[in-house]
């Protein structure tokens, strides 16, 4: 296991859409927000997806949208390695991935910069003292909205019911963000985007196996 690792951290530091930063030495300063139409090549919207595992969902966005660029952030790079290589592979030049914490992407991406983020399938974090971790926790909003511009939207599929109620909570209080669509179970439900039923990553289809509901939250940015 260790030596796939290692094999997998070397060969992402050769591949050219693969970032990563050093954390040791960051700074919250302007000088860390890359400018991704230079590193892309063009001014296309950009699209996240926080914790994003093996990519599966950031190249299934990257094949059916080729008008946007997606990005895939994750700290762990052997996970970050699959999508990568399949991005590679398959020829997605409108595809990046970025190795970091999560809660340093406003290091990374300017005030207004970020047209859509996709936060899938997130560790619910159950334990309470764990709270601060959770993509949906009060302190990550505050990163969302200095991102996104008005308009722009955060999209969580999960199938924790912690998770689900959880966010809903939080979003209750705030006067930055606004709930557009809140489903609980995306299988069912009516007018779901077909973007949300037609990616399925690896854990949403061991959930469906499993029996269990699939929830979907769209919020927008005000």
């Amino acid at each position: 296991m260790a030596k796939r690792k290692l094999f997998r951290y070397d060969q992402i530091k050769q591949m050219h859409h693969v970032l990563e930063p050093p954390l040791d030495s960051m700074r919250s300063d302007d000088a860390w927000k890359l400018r991704w139409s230079d590193f892309f090549g063009n001014a296309k919207p950009l699209v996240l997806e926080l914790g994003c595992g093996g990519g599966e969902y950031t190249v299934a966005l990257a094949r059916r949208d080729p008008h946007r660029n997606h990005i895939g952030i994750d700290i762990k790079g052997d996970r970050i390695w699959r999508g990568a290589r399949e991005a590679m592979d398959s020829g997605l030049d409108h595809i990046a991935f970025l190795r970091t914490d999560i809660s340093r992407i406003t290091y990374f991406f300017a005030p207004g910069s970020v047209e859509n983020i996709w936060i899938t399938f997130p560790d619910p974090q159950v334990k309470w003292r764990r709270a601060k971790h959770r993509l949906t926790h009060p302190d990550f909003w505050d990163r969302y909205f200095e991102i996104l511009p008005s308009g722009g939207k955060v999209r969580l599929k999960t199938d924790s019911d912690l998770m689900y109620g959880y966010t809903m909570g939080v979003l209750e209080g705030r006067k930055d963000f606004k709930v557009c669509r809140a489903m609980h179970d995306v299988y069912r439900a009516q007018e779901v985007p077909e973007v949300v039923l037609e990616v399925q990553t690896y854990y949403e289809k061991k959930f469906l196996a499993q029996g269990a509901t699939i929830k979907y939250l769209e919020v927008i940015r005000l």
